[in-house]
């Protein structure tokens, strides 16, 4: 800090700024109560009784407080806080959960403690308590970030598994039509009302979307492209070339290219399938490619444009053109392309015409990650944490082996139940073994998140925490089931007496727990 300023003073102009703030407002879509307007009013009521000017109003329309994507307002107001070009002291926010509805309650914290190192207090109007730092403030608090957050998750179950029973119902759910097809939009008795052009959606909360078959020239292109590859064994690539020397555009306007062509000869909705969830991008965390196990799938609810044998037939082709190539071939073919490319993606699979395509390669390899690696690729994404987790399940047994072991030589008995892993420890009591990953927040700090097995309700949980590489232990966490009233622990570095107090580098602890009730045991 400057010298000579006051930790309220202006780093531009030195003028006072503990009575001046600014307003942060943010609307989603989930309740009307929370228009800016209702926000701005409990805002200024805030300001009033505590003699506070609003200088400026921070806006974010219609966008979602699950990250900082999109909050371009909120950007700004951090931006401007970091800079130390506020003309403003503080923060008003009608609640906590405008502040936003973070998957991790650590991410709002953080975005606070960027505002309190500036000197600049947030203050949350519509809530119950004053955030004054005090222990109450800061327990309800974290209370009501992980409730904000919570609120999103459980919104999402419920948002999925609504969309689930329309699809089960022949409802489509999202995403445009593709080429020979159209989006046909119904009321809630299934009547016809209009046919949905691109970009457009439906009005009424009770109308429904399902398709239908489009123009009568785009069916029949779409009919022809499966006579070519099934009946005359033409490839997608030159099915693309004679569309284009005829003139015919995709659903889009574009010219038809191999992938085009395959994701027509692969798509389900051609037999009248409605399938969801191929690709899910829930609470906008990941993108994942879901295996077919987990898609939902509806048969033959739309209007077939093409036979299911005929369909079958293009699937077992695109299956059986694969089999003749060796895994090695596969990954030749792979690295060359990587080569020529310079980077690797389901799409850039798919536009080559003397390769598989994409599926191929999940198939056989597992997934298009494990295809990558095979290959030295690493994508831009952070898959790390996949591979993390497979090297802990595989390390969990040598753990246990090593915990028993310990037992053991301390003169315990130790039985493992074969249906629950529990270990039991001298007829005494059971425990558990849990292996905690080492995660990091945004701002780089350790984080640790320990799941009990509340289901077996064990005495004791042994919880593994492991150093920042994932590689080796770094410390145990003896847990007694009567002081655990949760079923999932967060961890940092230093947890508190009140967890720190269960913390020991070694499990000599436990063993001389074993041996001891061993010893009381026989005397």
């Amino acid at each position: 800090m400057s010298k000579g300023r006051g930790p309220l003073q202006s780093a531009r102009t030195g003028e006072d700024r503990s009575t001046r703030a600014v307003a942060y407002v943010r609307m989603s879509t989930d309740h009307q109560r929370y228009s800016t307007e209702n926000q701005l009013d409990t805002i200024r009521r805030f300001a009033e009784a505590r003699d506070i000017e609003v200088v400026r109003v921070y806006e974010d329309a219609g966008k979602s407080g699950l990250n900082l994507e999109g909050r371009d307002a909120f950007q700004r107001l951090l931006s401007d806080v970091e800079r130390s070009a506020a003309d403003f002291g503080t923060i008003l926010v009608y609640d906590v959960s405008r502040w936003g509805r973070f998957q991790n309650a650590d991410h709002g914290a953080h975005l606070e403690f960027l505002c309190y190192r500036a000197d600049i207090v947030v203050h949350y109007c519509a809530e119950q308590f004053e955030n004054d730092g005090s222990i109450g403030s800061n327990l309800l608090k974290t209370v009501k970030r992980v409730m904000a957050g919570e609120y999103s998750r459980e919104l999402s179950v419920k948002v999925f598994a609504g969309q689930c029973r329309l699809v089960e119902k022949g409802f489509r759910q999202g995403g445009m039509a593709g080429y020979g097809l159209r989006r046909l939009l119904v009321d809630e008795n299934g009547e016809p009302k209009a046919e949905l052009s691109i970009g457009e959606r439906k009005s009424l909360q009770t109308d429904r979307v399902i398709l239908v078959p489009g123009p009568p020239e785009e069916v029949e292109t779409v009919r022809r492209i499966y006579r070519l590859f099934v009946e005359q064994g033409v490839q997608e690539a030159e099915i693309a070339a004679r569309l284009n020397r005829d003139g015919v555009l995709t659903d889009l306007g574009r010219p038809w290219t191999r992938g085009t062509v395959h994701q027509v000869l692969t798509n389900p909705k051609y037999i009248g399938d409605n399938v969801f969830n191929r690709v899910s991008f829930k609470l906008k965390m990941r993108r994942v490619v879901n295996a077919p196990e987990h898609w939902v799938r509806a048969r033959g609810v739309f209007a077939a444009i093409v036979e299911a044998a005929t369909f079958e037939r293009a699937a077992w082709i695109v299956e059986e053109r694969s089999r003749k190539l060796t895994s090695a071939e596969l990954l030749d073919l792979l690295r060359s392309l990587l080569l020529e490319q310079g980077s690797l993606s389901s799409l850039v699979i798919d536009e080559r015409e003397d390769m598989p395509s994409s599926s191929v390669y999940r198939s056989r390899f597992g997934s298009l990650l494990r295809a990558y690696h095979l290959v030295g690729y690493s994508p831009r994404r952070d898959y790390r944490y996949i591979e993390i987790n497979r090297r802990l399940r595989t390390m969990h047994p040598d753990v246990v082996d090593m915990v028993v072991d310990g037992l053991r030589a301390a003169g315990g008995e130790v039985g493992i139940d074969p249906d629950t892993g529990l270990l039991d420890v001298n007829g005494e009591f059971a425990a558990s073994v849990v292996v905690a990953r080492c995660g990091e927040t945004q701002g780089g700090s350790p984080r640790w998140r320990i799941r009990l097995d509340t289901g077996l309700a064990p005495d004791i949980t042994i919880a593994v925490r492991m150093d920042r590489d994932n590689v080796s232990p770094l410390d145990y966490y003896l847990l007694p089931r009567l002081d655990m009233t949760r079923p999932n622990l967060r961890l940092a570095e230093s947890n508190g007496l009140s967890l720190d107090g269960y913390r020991f580098e070694t499990l000599d602890f436990l063993f001389s727990l074993a041996a001891r009730a061993r010893f009381e045991e026989a005397a």
